[in-house]
């Protein structure tokens, strides 16, 4: 694969997919568009090509309601053939909840999501800790900065078994951990049963970024948190 370019300070255009089910494409299509000024459009899943897109941003929801498992036929989408080549060529892309399992299920980043340990759908603010500032998506956080964003899945619980675990700690590639408000790393921080509290990790050239819970739905304080806002500042380099 090609390195990932190492800034975009002139990135002017998103692409934000839209799948059958997907329910997260308008909120980060606006924080896109009404907060931070750039220019976005929406892909829809049946497209072939992405054209002068610097970043895609795979959205939360339930892409083909879910059947077999999550993303697992999103990932069969015209679209993606694209995306995997965007990927490869240092592209940046981001996937949110549902994006994060499309991106999984696709091959783009390493390891499965599980159902929920406690079998149930989650809906709730969760604390996670920023474990690096090396991506292009965490440059505007200080290190084991602690943020306060939402979760909405029902299989959120990431498993990776122990080689892959070792790789991804061994370049750095867990880019968040839930924790505690104070930042502890433990049991009782976990909302899902990811091992060991993984919320998001991103791969080996750290271009494609994968994550459960939703930096859109906390980007604006009338949303109770705007810590999730560092993500998109971070892209963008603002």
């Amino acid at each position: 694969m090609k390195a990932h370019r190492k800034n975009v300070d002139t990135m002017t255009k998103v692409g934000v997919l839209v799948f059958p089910g997907s329910n997260c494409d308008r909120d980060c299509y606006d924080v896109i568009h009404q907060i931070f000024r750039q220019e976005v459009e929406f892909v829809w899943h049946q497209e072939t090509q992405l054209k002068d897109f610097h970043a895609i941003v795979l959205p939360g929801g339930f892409s083909y309601g879910d059947y077999l498992r999550c993303g697992a036929i999103a990932r069969f989408s015209p679209i993606m053939k694209a995306v995997r080549q965007f990927a490869d060529d240092g592209g940046f892309v981001l996937g949110v909840c549902n994006g994060f399992q499309i991106l999984l299920e696709a091959g783009l980043l390493p390891g499965a999501m599980l159902r929920n340990r406690s079998l149930k759908f989650i809906c709730r603010q969760v604390h996670l800790r920023v474990e690096t500032q090396d991506t292009l998506y965490t440059r505007g956080y200080h290190s084991r900065q602690v943020l306060r964003l939402p979760i909405a899945h029902g299989d959120g619980n990431y498993y990776a078994d122990a080689e892959t675990l070792e790789r991804l700690k061994r370049n750095k590639q867990i880019v968040f951990r839930y924790c505690q408000s104070d930042g502890t790393v433990d049991e009782k921080a976990n909302p899902n049963g990811s091992v060991e509290n993984i919320a998001g990790i991103c791969n080996e050239q750290r271009n494609v970024l994968g994550m459960m819970p939703h930096p859109e739905r906390a980007s604006e304080l009338v949303l109770g948190s705007q810590d999730g806002r560092g993500i998109f500042a971070s892209l963008f380099n603002l």
